[in-house]
């Protein structure tokens, strides 16, 4: 009896296959850092409406945190026993927040740069993370002048209803613990891998100021065929 089976070719990758394939395991980034209220998220948020650059808000990932997952859990257990979430804890919230968004296509780490706003916080997570991100530089947003940290963080307050920034006794222990534990993030990274950027300037100066520093390095700048 004659076989009248046929062959079926194997299937090729599908598009969702081959960009999987494709994800690289370190994440190429730029980190902004400075104390609460120096602009980390306005900046971060401009620069992530530039094609092939994600920004990334560890304060957003966390207020949007799902207590029911098992990693929410793990986190209301420390908080409501009064402890601080360890490094080795946020990290893994952290890889597990890019993955996701990564799975949805809407970051794209074969070719987005991430902008990080808020992480890593100290060189402990930055240790941590060196599996994870490969960081192409660091930009300081320095603005020494804390009365006019207390002043943009109250008038945020107003307007964003954001309960943390509204009492000045809560924002200068938020000043004190960034002086204690997130400065010593910039002794971890060489000094050619950083730059201060006068944060009391306008915003646009801000800008202007990280995209001069972007500009000067080429192999930072997407390709336009990836956009």
């Amino acid at each position: 009896m004659r076989d009248c089976r046929i062959a079926i070719p194997a299937a090729e990758p599908t598009l969702l296959t081959r960009m999987s394939q494709k994800r690289p395991e370190r994440y190429r980034s730029f980190i902004l850092t400075g104390a609460p209220g120096s602009g980390k998220g306005t900046q971060g948020a401009i620069l992530g409406e530039i094609p092939r650059f994600y920004h990334f808000s560890m304060g957003d990932a966390f207020r949007s945190l799902d207590t029911r997952t098992e990693i929410g859990q793990e986190f209301v257990r420390y908080s409501s026993a009064g402890q601080l979430v360890p490094d080795e804890l946020t990290v893994r919230f952290f890889r597990t927040q890019l993955d996701a968004r990564a799975d949805l296509h809407d970051f794209k780490p074969d070719i987005d740069i991430l902008v990080l706003d808020g992480v890593p916080r100290n060189p402990s997570q930055a240790a941590l993370m060196t599996e994870h991100l490969e960081v192409l530089h660091l930009f300081h947003l320095s603005c020494p002048n804390r009365e006019q940290l207390i002043t943009r963080l109250r008038k945020r307050a107003l307007k964003s209803g954001r309960l943390d920034d509204a009492s000045e006794e809560v924002i200068r222990h938020r000043i004190r613990t960034y002086e204690e534990e997130t400065k010593e993030l910039l002794e971890y990274y060489p000094a050619g891998m950083r730059t201060t950027i006068d944060a009391d300037q306008p915003p646009v100066k801000v800008l202007a100021d990280i995209l001069r520093v972007v500009l000067a390095n080429p192999d930072w700048i997407p390709s336009p065929a990836a956009h």
